[in-house]
């Protein structure tokens, strides 16, 4: 059926707007009517061109998610039909890919299919735990609880991958503008004093001539250099992309030091917080975990959690594995299995989630507070480095005036 763009005034006189599939413009005139809105304007929805361009079609994120499911959650309360909340929050929907997206998940409901069905259709924007854990909630007819649960449990992920990445970013927005301004030194600003020192008549002093020999050759293979970390990086992620090239790259990262410790403190936490609510939600541990391992996003922590799996599959507790496993702190171990014991499990998760979320405020806190001070005396020894070497000529030169 097609789309319909729409304009009108309510029975209050305020202008009201919104988007509606119908199969006629009597239809949506109709059916505005019937809702308090007197329509000024119909018209058809014009065509996206690009509608079938994946790149061009903007993502659908964190944060559209989370209203969504919020909205969702709010309106199941309530009481309103599956479909009708649908067709609501399809209508007010600003992102094109997830207006799409909804349109598509409302047709297979009408269908015939259950909420978690439709939704395990579109991948990209709803992942295994969130079909899940709705799934869970339909067959538990506790969806409105379910869909709330996820809202805070994808709000708080988003805020802890928030954190990590401002703690990244940081240097390697510092390390880049080196580089460039070491570059720019080297390409344009030493061949200047390199002419004015042809003329000098001494050998020119060590430090100079160190810099000068470094100009010359990033003059003369500066494309070399780039095209080779270009390839470098391209190698990296087609290596990374093996399963042998990911657990290598996973099992070092993690004993990085203090970049190590803060990845496994975030691990710790997102792990605890999923599986924490799952297991609330009623979703079995074997299924649980499964899911936990796909989304831990660091093969070493993935396979220690599979092992959990495949050990308590065969009788064991959750905590013998992890304790066997050496990735998971021994606290974290000792909490769980006071959780089983006491039959809170889900809750004793969640508390070590809470935890590990100001753990890793505090580690990126002090991760910030030492990189400051590293990175302007690095700054500070090249850059001041280099502008030293090239005057060293004319301190000779004025001192041999001088004398």
């Amino acid at each position: 059926m097609p789309d319909y763009i729409w304009t009108g005034v309510n029975r209050k006189g305020k202008k009201k707007k919104g988007e509606m599939e119908a199969e006629s413009e009597n239809f949506v005139r109709l059916t505005l009517r019937r809702q308090g809105i007197e329509p000024t304007k119909i018209k058809p929805k014009p065509k996206d061109l690009f509608e079938n361009v994946k790149f061009l079609q903007p993502k659908v994120t964190e944060k559209d998610i989370v209203v969504m499911t919020r909205q969702f959650a709010t309106m199941i309360d309530a009481g309103l039909p599956l479909v009708q909340c649908l067709e609501i929050l399809f209508s007010q929907q600003d992102n094109k890919t997830f207006k799409r997206i909804l349109k598509n998940i409302k047709e297979d409901v009408e269908e015939g299919s259950t909420f978690a069905d439709a939704l395990k259709q579109h991948p990209d924007a709803f992942d295994d735990l969130f079909v899940n854990l709705v799934a869970a909630g339909e067959i538990g007819g506790i969806l409105d609880i379910i869909l709330n649960r996820l809202a805070a449990y994808i709000e708080k992920a988003a805020k802890l991958k928030k954190k990590v990445k401002g703690a990244m970013t940081y240097p390697i927005v510092v390390m880049v503008i080196a580089v460039l301004v070491v570059a720019v030194i080297l390409i344009f600003v030493i061949p200047v004093f390199q002419a004015m020192f042809a003329d000098f008549g001494k050998a020119l002093p060590v430090p100079t001539q160190i810099v000068v020999a470094m100009s010359d050759f990033l003059k003369n293979y500066i494309l070399y250099i780039i095209v080779g970390f270009v390839l470098f990086v391209f190698a990296f992620r087609r290596f990374y992309k093996t399963d042998k090239g990911r657990a290598l790259v996973d099992k070092v990262v993690l004993k990085v030091p203090v970049f190590g410790m803060l990845l496994r403190k975030v691990a710790v936490a997102k792990f605890t917080r999923t599986l924490g609510t799952m297991i609330s939600s009623g979703v079995p541990i074997l299924d649980s975990l499964d899911i936990v391992a796909a989304t831990a996003g660091n093969m070493t922590i993935e396979e220690a959690i599979r092992e959990t799996r495949r050990s308590i599959s065969e009788g064991r507790t959750i905590a013998e594995p992890l304790a066997e496993s050496d990735v998971f702190p021994s606290m974290v171990v000792q909490m769980i299995s006071v959780g089983e014991a006491t039959g809170a499990l889900d809750t004793m998760l969640s508390k070590i989630a809470d935890f590990y979320d100001d753990e890793v405020d505090s580690a990126v806190d002090a991760l910030t507070a030492m990189l400051e001070p590293f990175m302007m005396v690095f700054l500070g020894i090249t850059i001041g480095g280099l502008v030293v070497s090239m005057y060293l000529p004319i301190f000779q030169m004025a001192g041999a005036m001088g004398g």
